[in-house]
């Protein structure tokens, strides 16, 4: 019997054996009292940003990664390929110039 009262003693202590909507309830109080203050939460984002991009190198593979990765989805690199496309073609001045310099050549 005792260890049946140290197990349910321990079980219903502490945060994670709450109920979900109170643990919700607790963190969303959290994140409010903190993200009140913008300008503080935007210094420590800042202090964070000019940490990292600092390391060149590290900057540099994560861009490289990014780009072999979505380099690598077809489909997405022609929708902005037609995106692009179709924006520029809506310039037509830019067009003309374009076609211009194309029957000069």
């Amino acid at each position: 019997m005792a260890e049946e009262e140290t197990q349910s003693a321990s079980t219903s202590r502490g945060f994670a054996s709450m109920e979900h909507e109170k643990q919700r309830e607790i963190a969303r109080k959290g994140g409010t009292a903190v993200s009140r203050n913008r300008e503080y939460m935007a210094s420590i984002g800042r202090k964070g940003g000019q940490r990292i991009s600092q390391n060149r190198e590290h900057m540099a593979n994560i861009g490289r990664k990014g780009g072999q990765r979505i380099s690598q989805n077809r489909e997405h690199m022609a929708a902005i390929g037609r995106k692009g496309g179709e924006t520029v073609s809506r310039d037509r001045e830019h067009m003309a110039n374009i076609g211009r310099k194309g029957g000069e050549g």
